[in-house]
């Protein structure tokens, strides 16, 4: 009898946020293939990784917890060796599951010291290859790179035993920095690029941010190969495929801090007879929901330390309690060097609701730089400007402007986080709500950070 229970197939992207794949509205964009994956499935337009980090985002995903739980707030810090993943529970119970592709961050960094060897080898930390019956690392950069997600996927595919449902986590290279891809079916003209509001317009900037995009459709076309592959095999209908970004892209705004850009991703999800084609939802989702819900899907229970809230029924078309706040996290990032500016280490909470998002930052004294672009082009140009007095004084007050302890943001009047309303009279409520619910969960999770004691929302 032929195997009945779904495979599953989840493939991330390194650093991609929303609005920046076609369906989502960018108008610079080009990803036709997730865009018909879109179209054939729902899309998640408030999806929020649990932190603006790769390796504390993706350990997340897996084991259904926050990385503050995890003790996984330091990049890259894996988990201990008693956590459980959803993968472990499908296997337990017949599945077949590999990782193929980037390195998946669930055993720490790509490289590590002798040192950090050594330590992370005698406290058992170093235990991908033995989770999964398969695993194989690659990159997935530009053509050569597609070539080999091709043949990675067939060889994981050849190795599922017969009649046995398979688990299988694909992690993308693109659209992480350096930005490589030049196809030409895509060259975009820097000059006419719409610029998202928070990046200055320099030469520069418009420079980077075409390498970026020609990125995101290197990306889209390997994607496409694989749907590709799962057609030819026959695979397709019994397949739920999972498409989502590990956290957000590095421009300025996003990876390493706590804003929409830094957490709010794509997530894609096409399972066919389940899931209604052109289905949109604007349901609060975090990224440990993917755990329960997958357990859900197949009719295993989580583990009970997991936090998941599964959202199968919103899936199904059935009724649905979305959960009310998604909480995220920020924590080291930097390998070695300075840990003076934000880029390297920032201490931050947050939590978004249904209108609101509350930001606490701990070590608002940090200057601020953008992870991964610090030296790059695009981040010492809009320094030279600042130093020449030719940047915005939008610009010059969201990056180089103090930093606040507390933040506050009505997504619906302001989706870019430009006006903190931390000190409004008028928000007060939202905030102390807001600062409360933040608290209560830090607390729960045993966070080792102060807990907020938001006066800018007290009553006067």
């Amino acid at each position: 009898m032929a195997n009945k229970r779904p495979n599953i197939l989840l493939i991330l992207s390194d650093d991609q946020s929303v609005p920046h794949v076609g369906c989502y509205g960018s108008p610079n964009v080009k990803t036709p293939n997730l865009d018909r994956f879109a179209s054939q499935g729902m899309r998640f337009n408030r999806a929020y990784t649990t932190s603006p980090q790769c390796a504390p985002s993706r350990t997340s995903i897996f084991a259904g917890r926050s990385p503050v739980s995890l003790g996984v707030t330091r990049f890259a810090q894996p988990a201990r060796p008693d956590t459980v993943f959803f993968t472990d529970i499908l296997r337990e119970n017949g599945y077949f599951a590999g990782l193929i592709g980037r390195h998946h961050h669930l055993a720490g960094r790509v490289e590590h010291t002798p040192v950090e060897q050594e330590a992370l080898e005698a406290a058992g930390l170093l235990y991908a290859e033995s989770r999964f019956d398969l695993v194989n690392t690659f990159r997935t950069w530009e053509d050569k790179g597609l070539d080999l997600a091709e043949q990675g996927l067939n060889g994981f595919l050849d190795a599922v035993p017969e009649e046995t449902p398979f688990f299988l986590y694909l992690g993308f290279n693109q659209p992480h920095t350096p930005w490589r891809g030049d196809h030409p079916d895509f060259q975009p003209n820097p000059a006419e690029l719409k610029l998202p509001r928070h990046l200055p317009d320099l030469p520069e900037i418009r420079e980077g941010y075409c390498k970026f995009l020609k990125s995101i459709f290197d990306l889209d076309r390997g994607f496409g190969r694989v749907m590709g592959i799962l057609d030819q095999r026959g695979l397709a209908e019994n397949t739920i495929v999972l498409f989502m970004g590990d956290n957000g892209e590095a421009l300025f705004r996003g990876k390493g801090t706590l804003y929409n850009s830094g957490n709010n991703v794509p997530l894609l999800i096409r399972w066919p007879g389940v899931v209604d084609a052109g289905a949109v939802t604007d349901a609060l989702v975090s990224g440990e929901d993917l755990a329960g819900t997958l357990l859900d899907v197949v009719g295993l229970k989580p583990e009970p330390r997991m936090t998941s809230v599964s959202f199968l029924p919103l899936l199904k078309g059935e009724r649905f309690e979305p959960r009310k706040h998604a909480f995220v996290e920020r924590g080291y990032h930097g390998k070695i060097g300075s840990i003076e500016l934000s880029c390297n280490m920032d201490f931050s909470r947050g939590v978004v609701s249904d209108r609101y998002f509350f930001i606490y930052n701990t070590t608002p004294e940090k200057p601020f730089a953008p992870v991964d672009l610090k030296g790059g082009p695009m981040w010492q140009a809009t320094v030279k400007a600042r130093e020449a007095g030719a940047l915005s004084p939008e610009h010059e007050r969201i990056y180089f402007g103090p930093r606040p302890l507390f933040e506050l943001y009505d997504l619906h009047a302001d989706p870019d986080q430009f006006n903190n309303l931390a000190d409004s009279p008028g928000h007060n409520a939202a905030g102390i709500e807001l600062r409360d619910v933040l608290t209560q969960w830090m607390i729960r999770e045993q966070d080792y950070l102060p807990l907020p004691n938001y006066t800018g929302c007290s009553p006067k």
